[in-house]
């Protein structure tokens, strides 16, 4: 038996090795680029979300955010309630910060959404919730993109920090 394992291995070395090296590799990526998020005992998602409110105008029409400067703090949960208490429709639109950001729902009405947003729509009286992790440091452009609103001054900034 042992001379039969003897004659195989030199053949099966130069195999073994690569896969076992590759796998080894993979094992080490994998836990290198797990976020924060993901971490045993540091799980940011079972923290209470930091609640954050912005208004999308007001009952008097005005085009502006209600502040219209967010501030964040890298790898902190966040759940920004917005809200449109204004006549019109607004969008909150901010491409940059929703690609610095990790979404974890969005809560509108009776419908949960998950994935990647990069606008929100809110109609006259309507609330939404976005619950997310900060990640990426910067400042972001916030704008409404009704056609008029971000030149009539709705527009604001979005930071990370």
């Amino acid at each position: 038996m042992l001379k039969l394992l003897d004659s195989k291995f030199p053949k099966l070395f130069p195999l073994v090795v690569p896969v076992l090296l590759i796998a080894s590799l993979v094992w080490c990526l994998g836990a290198i680029a797990r976020p924060a998020i993901a971490a045993p005992g540091n799980n940011i998602l079972k923290q209470p979300a930091i609640e954050v409110n912005i208004s999308l105008g007001n009952e008097g029409n005005e085009l502006k955010f209600f502040p219209d400067r967010l501030k964040f703090e890298a790898g902190k949960h966040y759940k920004l309630v917005l809200s449109n208490p204004s006549p019109s429709k607004h969008y909150f639109t901010d491409k940059d910060f929703a690609d610095a950001i990790w979404t974890q729902k969005v809560d509108a009405g009776n419908v949960e959404v998950k994935g990647n947003i990069h606008e929100l729509e809110l109609r006259p009286g309507t609330k939404a919730e976005w619950v997310f992790v900060a990640i990426k440091p910067g400042n972001f452009p916030l704008r409404c993109t009704v056609p008029g609103h971000a030149e009539a001054g709705m527009r604001g900034v979005v930071a990370i920090e």
